[in-house]
């Protein structure tokens, strides 16, 4: 296959349910209209119902919106049993939304506001959810996660809700290491159901809304800077559609940029930072979800294994 994988290279998708977190604009909203246009029957799981409306209606194909506040467990409990009462079968869930560099506050349920939406949030849904995807061969979670889970990169158990110190950068920082350590302990429960994988995903720098909460000290920089480091929504979205519908993709397989610093660039094969990798902090993170959330998984923890180092590298 190419090197310069695009939306081109998207088999059929028809006959393929796909449920997408943030779908009503960016790389959301880029991902849901690729797969749609391919046939799938896409649910944009959106805050904002009528800003999901208005973007299912400039899409073609089968599409429906559904109501998802991932800053509130009521919310995401209420769209899972939706989605479980209108769908049979789920072939792919995007968990895409988040928040990025918010200023110090909470969820619904006292959570910090990026560890609560972009983890938290996510890792109940996929839970409540996923008996739905596991009969269904060939079936995928897809999380997207950032460069930034660099940042700061540490899961910190003692302070995660940064009520002690909170720092934009570092609580986003953690929100998508957890992203990353949350694929590779699912994908270790999956594998031995063989059906469904999980795999992650990060979209380089991309020019969406979700710097908005940037400091305004970086604003005007960045917003001179963007054309120059940033790539369009569109490109964005790239990695995320290629982990969802490339067929050689594995579970536990990380899709970014494939330019420098994986900053821009066609989709490639990447890897994350080491303490990404780091297995038993994995499994408290699971365990400390599971706690904080309420949501246990129809899926029981495997034996320690090397993976997924393994599947790591480059393309």
């Amino acid at each position: 296959m190419s090197e310069k994988w695009t939306t081109a290279n998207i088999r059929d998708q028809r006959g393929r349910v796909a449920v997408v977190t943030g779908a009503n604009t960016g790389l959301g909203y880029e991902t849901a209209k690729a797969l749609a246009e391919r046939g799938a029957s896409v649910v944009l799981a959106v805050r904002n119902v009528e800003k999901g409306e208005q973007a299912a209606a400039r899409m073609t194909g089968d599409v429906t919106v559904q109501a998802l506040d991932l800053t509130s467990l009521d919310s995401v409990r209420t769209a899972a049993a939706a989605l479980r009462s209108r769908l049979d079968r789920i072939d792919l869930l995007i968990n895409n939304a988040g928040v990025m560099y918010t200023p110090k506050q909470s969820t619904h349920d006292g959570f910090e506001m990026q560890f609560g939406t972009n983890h938290l949030g996510h890792f109940a849904l996929t839970g409540l959810l996923l008996d739905l995807m596991l009969p269904v061969l060939g079936s995928r979670v897809v999380t997207v996660s950032s460069v930034g889970h660099r940042i700061r990169a540490a899961i910190h158990f003692d302070d995660l809700q940064g009520e002690r110190s909170y720092g934009r950068a570092a609580a986003y920082g953690q929100s998508k290491l957890a992203n990353l350590m949350f694929t590779y302990e699912l994908q270790r429960r999956l594998a031995t159901h063989g059906t469904t994988i999980a795999v992650a995903a990060h979209p380089g720098i991309s020019s969406t809304e979700l710097s908005r909460n940037s400091p305004a000290a970086l604003r005007l920089p960045l917003s001179r800077l963007a054309p120059l480091l940033a790539q369009t929504p569109a490109m964005g979205a790239l990695p995320t559609l290629r982990a969802a519908t490339d067929p050689a993709v594995l579970g536990g397989q990380y899709y970014g940029p494939g330019g420098r610093n994986e900053a821009k660039g066609h989709p490639r094969l990447v890897t994350s930072s080491p303490e990404s990798y780091e297995l038993a902090v994995q499994q408290r993170l699971w365990a400390v979800s599971e706690d904080l959330t309420g949501v246990k998984f129809p899926v029981v923890q495997a034996e320690q294994s090397s993976f997924p180092p393994d599947h790591g590298g480059h393309a």
